[in-house]
């Protein structure tokens, strides 16, 4: 049998062989640098999981300034929609009340001493004084009850407003459409006040120029209003009355003053909210 001509190469390598190439900088002995060793995949998940939570309260927990621009945001929002409801409310009140201010009169005017004396080195002059007045005050108002307190009145000379004397009138209440009238109310000087030495020299060219006096009369205090259980605050009134005149008493004898041409004008700022008279 003739032998075989195929040549089958032996799978050992053979011991003849030349190695595959070295690359440059590197020795056989070198070995590939090892993997990061790895997390186990329940620790993974769990850090995983704990850093979404970490950043999920981040963006849920509110900054201090975050608060504080909501409280400014909601009590502005409350104290607009709280003066927008007491103004819609006043004007109702107005349209449907319409309040008017009271009214005053001065019904009469008796000047029973008027003496004006000078020092006699002329340099001051001094004033005693006694007048005696009617007064009629009236509540136009349905719905309104005027509580004042005691009024302090005055009266001065018109247009130089030099002080002539004073009384009071005790407080008291005006009711709805009601017609409060004091009669003898005591205007006076009760000792013989001194005068400037301006006042006293015009208050003597005056009376010899117009023969006569030219007087105003003042009162001044504070009013509340009432409406059912609604209350207003205190607030002041001054009511002046003008274009009286009057002359000189003669001895004992009283003297009538002109009151017929009496205007009062009454500065009354009332506030129940929003309102003003």
């Amino acid at each position: 049998m003739a032998p075989n001509d195929n040549h089958f190469p032996s799978s050992k390598p053979s011991s003849t062989a030349t190695p595959p190439p070295i690359p440059n900088g590197s020795t056989t002995n070198s070995k590939p640098n090892p993997l990061p060793p790895r997390q186990p995949i329940r620790q993974q998940l769990y850090s995983d999981h704990r850093n979404q939570q970490q950043q999920r309260r981040r963006w849920q927990r509110p900054s201090n300034r975050r608060i504080c621009c909501c409280c400014c945001f909601w009590s502005i929002l409350i104290l607009l929609i709280t003066i927008l409801v007491a103004s819609l409310l006043a004007i109702g009140l107005y349209v449907v009340y319409q309040p008017r201010p009271p009214s005053f009169t001065v019904a009469s005017l008796r000047i029973h001493r008027f003496n004006l004396t000078a020092s006699p080195d002329s340099s001051a002059a001094h004033l005693s004084s006694l007048f005696n007045l009617t007064l009629i005050t009236k509540n136009p108002n349905s719905q309104f009850v005027f509580d004042y307190e005691p009024l302090l009145v005055s009266v001065v000379t018109d247009p130089d407003a030099i002080f002539l004397g004073n009384g009071t009138i005790p407080a008291f209440s005006s009711g709805e459409r009601n017609l409060t009238s004091f009669r003898g109310v005591a205007v006076a000087s009760t000792e013989a006040r001194e005068l400037d030495f301006g006042d006293g020299l015009g208050l003597k060219s005056d009376l010899k120029r117009r023969s006569g006096l030219d007087l105003k009369i003042l009162m001044d205090t504070k009013v509340e209003i009432r409406m059912g259980k609604l209350k207003s605050k205190r607030v002041g009134i001054r009511v002046s009355c003008g274009e009286i005149r009057g002359s000189l008493p003669k001895g004992k004898a009283v003297s009538m003053a002109s009151t017929d041409k009496s205007k009062c004008k009454v500065d009354l700022r009332i506030k129940i909210w929003n309102w003003t008279f």
